[in-house]
């Protein structure tokens, strides 16, 4: 699992666009045909906006906004720069020479804005880059940045409860490592589809590149409520069988008691966790083949992780740990 979570790390984010539509479809024949007829990043252009209500030289500040981004790497082609009716605005289209939703676009709008303090300390004023492809590489860091928080506050609240929950501070613990393995396997498989394309005709992938920027918090949410119903359903069970059976030897802890209450606990409770799993599984696999673009990422890595944690995780790594530990299990 945690080979397969390695690919993770190279995951990246967009807003999907109209080239991640079903090929044949209206939509992404009209992206395919201007991508091919004017250039990939005709489809993603950008727009530059800038405040000239500071300055009556009108036309010279026009100039310098469109002359601003003449020559620089990466762009293909600069519109003229036009001001509003209220003459307090002035517009510029820019065109890159790559794909919205490729790294040399987003690494294109990081440099105009390095460029823009500079600008402003020449010409008095300064600009802004927005648009659609600003916007979605907005969107995809800011969502790409909250992801560390949201596990480190998701996986602290889990430790506090379960620990509270099940009076063990192994239990936890594992519960805790087991859904991050959970969580980078389903990332991981996701990225050898979605971005380096291994199965993707198999799955009716319309094109292989960045998933939706949200997927990773909608997958780790999701996951995590699953996980923690797994891994109750089994624990609180084993967990019960220990306490009676150690209450009924007058307290003495024993090892053959902690063993027999996680097969106990297993044989009673594997059944719920099955078919749990097998009907989560089926319900997000079936948006795989057949779903939209921006929902098959989602899917898929709802569908892996479900399967993953459910009977490797809970149901193998969870119940192996309690017998390595034994009695040490319930140490609090």
């Amino acid at each position: 699992l945690a080979v397969i979570a390695i690919p993770a790390s190279g995951l990246r984010l967009t807003l999907p666009d109209a080239g991640y539509d079903p090929p044949g479809s209206e939509a992404r024949v009209a992206y395919d045909l201007l991508d091919e007829g004017f250039g990939p990043g005709f489809n993603g252009p950008l727009l530059v906006t800038a405040d000239i209500s500071r300055t009556l030289q009108i036309e010279q500040a026009l100039t310098a906004l469109q002359d601003a981004f003449q020559g620089v790497p990466g762009i293909t082609a600069v519109s003229q720069a036009f001001p509003n009716e209220a003459l307090d605005m002035a517009v510029v289209t820019i065109t890159p020479d790559s794909s919205p939703s490729s790294d040399q676009t987003a690494q294109l709008v990081q440099t105009l804005r390095d460029r823009a303090a500079a600008f402003e300390e020449a010409n008095g004023f300064t600009y802004e880059i927005t648009g659609q492809t600003a916007l979605a590489i907005d969107i995809s860091d800011r969502l790409g940045a909250a992801m560390l928080p949201f596990a480190i506050v998701v996986v602290g609240l889990s430790l506090v409860l379960l620990t509270i929950m099940f009076r063990s501070i192994a239990v936890p613990i594992t519960a805790t490592f087991g859904y991050l393995l959970t969580v980078g396997a389903g990332l991981g498989i996701a990225t050898v589809v979605f971005e380096w394309g291994w199965g993707a005709s198999l799955l009716g992938v319309g094109k292989v590149g960045p998933v939706i920027s949200f997927m990773p918090i909608v997958l780790m949410g999701v996951l995590f409520g699953l996980a923690m119903d797994y891994q109750v359903f089994l624990v609180s069970r084993m967990r019960e069988d220990y306490v009676h059976a150690h209450r009924a030897r007058g307290g003495r802890a024993d090892r053959l008691i902690a063993v027999g209450a996680v097969r106990t606990g297993f044989v009673s409770s594997a059944r719920v966790v099955t078919a749990a799993a097998v009907i989560m599984f089926a319900v997000f696999a079936a948006f795989v083949p057949e779903g939209d673009s921006s929902i098959k990422p989602i899917a898929l890595g709802l569908a892996v992780g479900i399967a993953v944690d459910a009977f490797l995780v809970r149901m193998t790594l969870v119940p192996a740990v309690m017998a390595l530990l034994g009695e040490k299990a319930w140490w609090m």
